[in-house]
């Protein structure tokens, strides 16, 4: 329905028309023209009008403005508006008695919606007025609409992103609770890896959600072991060497089992999850497992996730030994005795390995 044949102001009544111009009589037709579907505020010069736009633009559903006025006429006010950005909001329409071809070049220029000639004709400004605030409305609605929507998705996705940290995390968590381990492993693993990306260069060009994601995949390192037997993987003892070999497999299962998941798959952190579980006891000489890879072959998330589970299985009591002190820690790990790191990464996790201590004594933030 045209906003023209709406009855009364029920529709309108919070709707505001500001009326800038010098002449009282003028001023007083346009009022009485309407009245009948807006609220309506008169400004008597354009300074006035400027002011009170400036004071509430949220207020105004449109702006008749009067060519030509003293202290600033109806061009001025536009001049300023289009400065403000306001004339993409609110629209203006300017009412002159000089319709020349220059005056309504520059106002269409400045961002007026239309050009009025005086005498104004009632039916005709009233339509073309109406029917331009109605299109601006329905533009504001849409625009909500999509804002909302927007929203809405983006609530969506933060949830889905929260249950899919929360199934990661519960899934690592039940292999470690099979490993006699209390789950905090997984975590002390997942808060290394993001320290290390955060607060050296190691994460250097990655951005915020990458190295969430990386952190979110480092506690997938080890969910091969659910394919491990149990007399395997909880042996109080030194294992054999058969047996080790069979405990080398969880970085193959691990890969095998999240390549299945498809749902996974289509995850952004999938990528990282599956390379991490594969590769990360792959060493910077070459001599890890299960593919051999020397250096750079490595990705820095594998090197990373390699180094925070040997760091962090030296420092907590396993079934197979206690705990080493801080000093027996360093030296194992800077000597190579659980195996060669990247240079660069050994330099920059002992850089920060004080801080990183707090996870063992309350002090990690």
């Amino acid at each position: 329905m045209p906003f023209s044949m709406l009855n009364g102001k029920d529709d309108t009544s919070n709707e505001y028309i500001l009326i800038v111009d010098d002449d009282e009589f003028n001023r007083a037709i346009l009022d009485n023209l309407f009245s009948r579907f807006y609220q309506t505020e008169e400004a008597e010069n354009g300074r006035i009008g400027l002011d009170k736009i400036k004071e509430c633009p949220e207020k105004y559903s449109a702006i008749l403005l009067d060519a030509m006025m003293p202290e600033m006429d109806g061009l001025e006010v536009l001049e300023n508006l289009k400065k403000e950005g306001l004339n993409d909001k609110i629209p203006v329409f300017l009412i002159t008695a000089e319709a020349s071809d220059s005056v309504m070049r520059e106002a269409y220029r400045l961002g007026v919606m239309d050009v009025i000639s005086k005498p104004v004709v009632p039916y005709v400004v009233e339509r073309r007025v109406n029917s331009v605030v109605e299109l601006f409305r329905a533009r504001k609605q849409l625009s909500t609409r999509v804002d909302v929507q927007a929203s809405e998705l983006l609530q969506k996705e933060h949830r889905i992103s929260s249950l899919n940290r929360g199934l990661f995390e519960a899934l690592a968590a039940a292999i470690e609770f099979r490993n006699g381990e209390s789950g905090e492993h997984v975590r002390r693993i997942h808060d290394i890896t993001r320290f290390l990306l955060t607060r050296t260069d190691l994460g250097e060009g990655m951005s915020e959600e990458e190295i969430s994601n990386i952190a979110l995949a480092s506690v997938m390192h080890d969910v091969g072991k659910i394919a491990i037997p149990d007399e395997i993987l909880n042996k109080p003892a030194r294992l054999t060497p058969e047996e080790f070999e069979v405990i080398k497999t969880h970085t193959t299962q691990g890969a095998l089992l999240l390549e299945k998941i498809p749902q996974l798959r289509e995850n952004a952190v999938y990528n990282y999850a599956y390379d991490i579980a594969l590769h990360h006891h792959e060493r910077w000489d070459g001599r890890g497992y299960p593919d051999g890879l020397a250096g750079d072959e490595i990705s820095i998330w594998a090197q990373i996730v390699s180094l925070a589970d040997v760091y962090d299985a030296l420092n907590c009591k396993r079934v197979y030994k206690d705990a080493f002190p801080q000093e027996k820690v360093l030296a194992m790990i800077k000597n190579g005795e659980c195996g060669t790191f990247n240079p660069l990464l050994l330099d920059r996790f002992l850089a920060v390995e004080d801080e990183l201590r707090g996870l063992y004594n309350g002090d990690f933030s």
